[in-house]
This record gives structure tokens, sequence and C-alpha cells, in this order.
């Protein structure tokens, strides 16, 4: 367990210079982080779960679909903030294993959005919705070690 924390909140770094330490002092205990975690990730998943409710309000049901779906993949990725620090998940998002899915995730909740708000096409919002959702799926299996390979080599066998 304790590797784990220090993997995850980034002190298992060999050189640590004078701006880790500061940073390391003034940064949340472990179970603050794993209570920030808990509490982003609730509010992304209930988020979701509401946008989803709110699909069947007559006129502006998709909108609010749209709009609280996004939000809520949001805060579920920025959840993980609270486990590994703001500067850690960005560098990790944009590591180039991940780049491609995170730029995906990125333009599919501008896009969700602007669907939305400013082109007023429900259809089109709620294709980047699903858009949304496999991109966020393929850039979640980034972390998973080999996920991503085992999952193209099952689609490929059920496509042969």
């Amino acid at each position: 367990m304790d590797k784990l924390k220090k993997v995850l909140s980034g002190q298992d770094c060999e050189d640590r210079g004078g701006l880790a330490e500061v940073v390391e002092a003034s940064s949340l205990s472990w179970g603050t982080r794993i209570k920030g975690f808990i509490a982003c990730f609730a509010a992304g998943i209930v988020c979701s779960l509401l946008g989803t409710f709110l699909l069947w309000v007559p006129r502006k049901g998709l909108y609010l679909f749209a709009v609280f779906y996004t939000f809520g993949n949001i805060a579920s990725i920025g959840s993980t903030v609270f486990l590994m620090g703001p500067m850690k998940q960005l560098k990790r998002m944009f590591e180039p294993t991940r780049l491609i899915a995170t730029i995906m995730v990125l333009l599919c909740f501008a896009l969700t959005l602007c669907s939305a708000f400013w082109w007023h096409n429900k259809g089109l919002a709620l294709i980047f919705c699903i858009l949304q959702s496999l991109a966020l799926t393929w850039y979640s299996l980034s972390y998973i070690p080999y996920a991503r390979d085992a999952v193209k080599k099952c689609f490929a066998v059920c496509l042969a």
C-alpha cells in the first residue's frame, strides 16, 4: 500500500529537489486525498446519472443530458487529480502512449457542449456523448497495462 501511495502521489522519484519538498509540505494528507477523490468521483457519477434522467425532459432534455453527462465525465477525470496531483495528472495525460486518447476525450467534451449550446443540434449532441463514452473508455484503458492490446485482440477475434 505504501508503494501505491508513493507512485500515485509522485513520491517515487529518486531526484527530489527543494521544490518537491515545498510541494510535499503543502500537499494534502493521503486520507484527505482519498476523500477528495471519492467525493469528486461520486459527484461525477451523480452528474452523469442526473443527465441520463434529464434526457427524458421535453424540449430541453437532450441539452441537459449533454451538459450534465459532460460535466460528470470531467469531474470523474478530475477526481484523479486528488490522487496524483495536478501536474503529474497533466504529464500522464499527455504521455505519448495516451496522447491521442486524451485529445479525443477533450475534443469530444468540447464538441458535445458546442453541439448543445451553439449549434443546437440534438442528434449531434447525442452522437458526441456516445463518442465521449468510447473515447473515455479507451483513455481509461491506457492506465491498465496491456488492456488496450487485450481489447484489440478481442475485437479482432470477434470480427474475424
